[in-house]
């Protein structure tokens, strides 16, 4: 017994020492060269492989230390496989949550991929593209990003509000997002209701306070412009939102809810309220915008309206590599828009009898 253990030992270690190469791991599996490598190359075709053939395979390459050569790979199709993705910042907001869907949809279809996070400054803004397509990006998708005509890849923009020719824009319905957060406050019952705005540089910043604007009209709530603030600061934490509840609170003007530009703006401002001694939600109700990870685990927790932002992400790679491998004649929309949902929690409620 002890013999056979050894020679199990030696063998794995002449496995792990000696590299096989793709015909060998084949035969050892009894599959063909190609079903191994769609597996491995992690191509769309290798989606009609059943799944348990699909891990055999692969751990059949981790035991025999394969791994395929994507350099070869890259020759041989002249191609990279490989996309851009400019963001303004990697936080635990948005982007994160942008990101997380095209990365799982590039990695499920055997891409890599390039983040590069700009921090609003305009240099980096107008080089970036540039820079990614010299490195020999395939594609570029842009989060919440400005964008110019002088790309010469197949490009996405998530939150992108202009017409740019040979851009697909995916966008949220901010009719209906504003519709659905004011709604749901008038229902029950507030009248008094302050607004945080975006910062400047946000794409959806405009779009979303117009839709705000007509929402109102619409349901017959009048706007205070005493109790309408923006974002200042470019910091992508809570602290523009607590800034922007203190100007709210020294404006002097009653206001019984808030309806504030995103979700971590919101936590800033709960936190403003509580030091000036108002509760949330019997004194004030608050409500956010985005639907982060932390929105449920906030205390209170979160009431806000959700961006499918994950989904976004994974449209965006997914339309994108459609267009790279469908050819510059196949016809594409120019915008994909995507529903929000609201999300009752606890910030929210009722207004105040005295209200």
């Amino acid at each position: 017994m002890a013999k056979s253990k050894s020679g199990q030992a030696a063998r794995a270690a002449d496995s792990s020492a000696k590299k096989v190469n793709l015909r060998e791991l084949a035969e050892h599996l009894g599959l063909s060269v190609a079903t191994v490598s769609l597996v491995m190359n992690r191509s769309p075709a290798a989606k009609s492989i059943p799944q348990r053939t699909q891990q055999r395979v692969r751990a059949a390459a981790r035991e025999l230390n394969y791994s395929p050569n994507a350099m070869a790979r890259m020759l041989r199709q002249q191609r990279s496989f490989t996309i851009g993705v400019i963001v303004p910042e990697i936080s635990e907001g948005y982007a994160a949550l942008v990101l997380s869907g095209i990365e799982d949809h590039l990695l499920q279809e055997g891409y890599f991929y390039f983040v590069v996070s700009h921090r609003h400054k305009a240099d980096l803004i107008e080089e970036y593209p540039g820079l990614l397509q010299q490195r020999g990006v395939e594609g570029l998708i842009f989060v919440d990003t400005a964008y110019g005509p002088n790309i010469s890849v197949p490009a996405i923009a998530i939150s992108g509000h202009k017409h740019v020719e040979g851009v697909t824009s995916i966008t949220l319905n901010h009719s209906h997002a504003a519709h659905l957060a004011l709604e749901y406050l008038a229902k029950e019952g507030h009248k008094k209701i302050a607004f945080i705005k975006g910062q400047t540089f946000s794409s959806d910043t405009e779009v979303r306070w117009k839709a705000v604007r007509a929402g109102a009209q619409a349901l017959g709530i009048a706007i205070n412009e005493k109790l309408v603030v923006q974002l200042e600061s470019e910091l992508p934490t809570s602290q523009p939102g607590y800034e922007a509840g203190r100007r709210l609170l020294g404006s002097m003007q009653p206001f019984t809810a808030l309806l504030s530009f995103n979700d971590i703006s919101a936590i800033g401002a709960i936190r403003a309220l509580r030091e000036a001694g108002r509760r949330v939600p019997e004194d004030v109700s608050v409500v956010g915008f985005d639907d982060i990870q932390s929105a449920a685990y906030q205390n209170p927790s979160l009431t806000t309206i959700r961006q499918p932002l994950r989904e976004m992400g994974m449209r965006a790679a997914e339309m994108l590599l459609t267009r790279i491998n469908g050819g510059a004649k196949e016809e594409y929309p120019r915008n994909i828009s995507m529903e929000p949902e609201l999300v009752k929690r606890e910030s929210s409620g009722k207004a105040p009898s005295h209200n």
